[in-house]
């Protein structure tokens, strides 16, 4: 075949499959073609990958399939015949997200996926971003709305969804992930209409629907206008 030499010794005699095929690098076998071993890391594209080196200890013997993958970042790290399992700088790919600081401790072993990502408020997590908490009642508009006060006793620690809304008007009612239910004055609306008396007894305790609406000739009525 190609690239081989061949000789028959014994042309002159009655010797059949007595002929020899050798290979550049010395490799030969009688009456069929050799098994010649090329070096296989010189291959395109390398079959070991990127950011390895590939060695052939044996190219210059008849033994296939014996190159070493090493990874450039630990030489330790070895594979035969196919590309080694090697750690990079995780962190390079930004896994963590905005404002986490990420750490690969391991970048010259092969651990994948035990990078760690840290929030500003210290919580942390491994392989994967961690779940910072900011304080929630510093979103804009409020989580609360209007006339009621944002609380996150928690922003520090990784609990979400703690946040508190407590009434202005009585900051004894509270409400936990979402705003309170507040009255107000609910006569200032004029609910009553003319020449009713409007009074709501009860602004400072969550109370709606409760206002009352008087005559003058002392017909009352809750919730809505009297009947005059």
């Amino acid at each position: 075949g190609m690239g081989q030499t061949c000789n028959d010794p014994s042309q002159t005699v009655s010797s059949v499959g007595d002929f020899t095929c050798t290979c550049a690098n010395g490799v030969k076998a009688t009456g069929s073609p050799a098994t010649c071993e090329t070096d296989e890391c010189a291959a395109m594209p390398s079959p070991c990958g990127v950011d390895q080196t590939c060695t052939d200890p044996n190219k210059a013997a008849d033994k296939l399939h014996d190159f070493e993958c090493a990874c450039n970042s630990d030489m330790s790290i070895k594979k035969v015949d196919g590309p080694a399992t090697c750690d990079k700088d995780e962190c390079s790919s930004n896994p963590c997200g905005m404002g986490q600081t990420c750490n690969d401790p391991s970048q010259t072993v092969s651990s994948v996926g035990d990078f760690t990502c840290t929030c500003a408020n210290g919580v942390k997590a491994t392989g994967s971003p961690a779940t910072c908490e900011t304080d929630e009642c510093a979103a804009m508009p409020s989580p609360c709305g209007a006339d009621q006060t944002c609380t996150d006793p928690n922003k520090a620690a990784d609990k979400l969804h703690d946040f508190e809304c407590a009434c202005n008007s009585d900051m004894s009612i509270k409400k936990v992930d979402g705003p309170a239910t507040c009255d107000k004055d609910e006569c200032s609306s004029n609910p009553c209409g003319m020449g009713q008396t409007c009074n709501d007894p009860s602004q400072t305790v969550s109370s709606v629907g409760d206002f009352t609406c008087t005559c003058a000739n002392g017909v009352k009525a809750t919730g809505s206008p009297a009947t005059c």
